[in-house]
């Protein structure tokens, strides 16, 4: 039976977080939106109290399967809420506070993810305890990850990597960086590895920066890779092409990260509604925080807290079911779909019930609105994960339904 009750330990980490978010992100959070690409150093602090807030996928079923996990009092038999439920839960409150500061904080990057995820236990001892960057798109592979480009050719003992990634949060101050790339374009997305590339690599170049909309406290680097050799140990999962599994292995990181991203949404969310309620309540709008005044004000607010909601209980759903070993593509999808246009909606409206001060930089409600959209958009855009739903209900495959 599915047990989203949160446990003790996810508790003090939930009130972490927040304090974390009040006090040390949202005043921090207009200067690193203004001085884009400078590096937060206020946040190298928090490095250490946050390492294990990214463990996910083989991290935590290994505890797991030892009976480990607080929530499950000991007992191995009973659902548990693990490293995947702490995360999204740790995730929701410092989003609360800046997402673009979330995603620059030292060794929590989606490499780690992956690496958690498909790693074996020598990588993870050895780049585990690094920041890891994820490189997926290209200039000419969008949302369709199999379309990618970039290659990697076994010679010898080592890995040569050629091609282009764009959009790569955290590329530049990250210490390695997660590369897609095919073995073999011939076969298709059957091919398509993922690899280890540490910074400092030769044949590794970060040629740009990007300028960005929203959170722009988080640097998004385009980076070449030009005959980058690695060595051969550097492929996260087996090297073996299998045409009947496609690229599951490394796909299987999305289901860990997707949530993650829903998460981030949902404080996004819930930052703005709680903003937006204190600054209608001060200007003598009348709100009553849940008991239905009647007002259209009211009624709008409580429509859109509804909303994040249901977006909160998919989501750890989906966390949940990772926890416990069970398929959750389907579900992280879900979560991340309806988030992510929750949080859309749920920031846009906020600014439009404010009026002018929800325009102003006076608050931080249009910077969210600003930072809500790449949600919708990274890990996926809201049609590529409304695909993947699809045919997860209708039993589709990706040939059958495109």
């Amino acid at each position: 039976m599915i047990d989203l009750d949160i446990s003790r330990k996810h508790v003090a980490l939930q009130q972490q977080a927040r304090m974390v978010a009040d006090n040390v992100f949202r005043p921090i959070s207009r200067k690193y939106d203004t001085a884009e690409h400078a590096y937060p150093k206020e946040l190298d602090f928090l490095a250490s109290l946050l390492d294990g807030l990214n463990e996910s996928g083989a991290g935590a079923s290994a505890r797991l399967e030892k009976g480990k996990d607080d929530a499950a009092g000991g007992d191995p038999k009973r659902a548990k809420n693990g490293a995947n439920m702490a995360t999204v839960v740790g995730t929701i409150e410092l989003c609360r506070g800046d997402v673009g500061l979330l995603l620059t904080l030292p060794r929590q990057g989606l490499g780690n993810a992956a690496l958690a995820a498909v790693g074996t236990p020598e990588q993870k001892a050895k780049y585990g305890g690094g920041w890891i960057a994820m490189a997926i798109t290209e200039p000419s592979a969008g949302s369709d990850s199999a379309a990618i480009r970039a290659t990697a050719r076994l010679d010898g003992d080592e890995w040569v990597l050629n091609g282009e990634k764009i959009f790569v949060t955290a590329g530049e101050r990250s210490s390695a960086v997660v590369v897609w790339a095919s073995i073999d374009p011939s076969l298709g997305r059957a091919a398509i590895k993922a690899f280890l590339v540490p910074k400092g690599t030769k044949g590794m170049t970060v040629t740009r920066l990007d300028h960005k909309l929203g959170i722009r406290a988080s640097d998004t680097a385009t980076i070449v890779f030009e005959d980058c050799r690695i060595p051969k140990e550097n492929i996260l999962g087996s090297p073996e092409i299998d045409t009947k599994k496609a690229f599951a292995g490394v796909m299987k990181t999305f289901d860990n990260t997707r949530p993650l991203v829903a998460g981030m949404a949902i404080g996004v969310a819930k930052a703005a509604l709680e903003r937006t309620r204190e600054l209608l309540r001060a200007a003598g709008t009348p709100t009553d925080g849940g008991r239905a005044s009647g007002t259209f004000v009211e009624t709008e607010l409580e429509r859109l807290e509804a909303e994040v909601e249901a977006a909160r209980l998919l989501t750890l759903k989906a966390a949940w079911m990772a926890d416990n070993g069970m398929p959750n593509s389907l579900e992280a999808s879900m979560a991340k779909a309806k988030a992510a246009r929750v949080s859309n909606e749920v920031t846009l409206r906020c600014v439009e019930l404010l009026g002018p001060l929800g325009y102003e930089e006076s608050e931080l409600v249009e910077k969210w609105a600003r930072d809500s959209k790449i949600l919708d958009i990274f890990e996926g855009t809201q049609q590529i994960q409304m695909l993947v739903v699809a045919r997860g209900v209708l039993g589709k495959t990706s040939a059958e339904l495109r």
